[in-house]
């Protein structure tokens, strides 16, 4: 039988919260049990079936995460979902990308 993210997650939240008491010790007050396991999921596992990985090995990893490997990837991926001109209409963006066309 195998076993799915679900019953993983279960199995090594212990693990989890204890990450998680870590990076409060370093005052990350805002990252939750699931925060860690969506890095692990998407970063350490990406290329990996997680359901196949040894229960021991899964805790190693989450375990072995520091604070500063979980912010520069948190980092990273608001700079890639971020929408930098979202407040900004079409005849601003207009002016930002082609300013030449501007009546002095």
């Amino acid at each position: 039988m195998e076993n799915t993210y679900e019953d993983i997650f279960t199995h090594v939240l212990p693990a989890l919260e204890s990450k998680k008491s870590e990076f409060e010790v370093y005052q990350y007050t805002t990252v939750t049990e699931s925060d860690i396991w969506k890095y692990c999921v998407s970063k350490k596992w990406r290329k990996k079936d997680i359901a196949t990985l040894p229960l021991h090995q899964i805790v190693n990893d989450v375990l072995s995460i520091s604070p500063a490997e979980y912010m520069t990837f948190e980092q990273i991926d608001q700079f890639k979902t971020a929408n930098w001109f979202s407040e900004v209409n079409q005849e601003e963006l207009q002016l930002l990308l082609n300013p030449k066309n501007v009546d002095a």
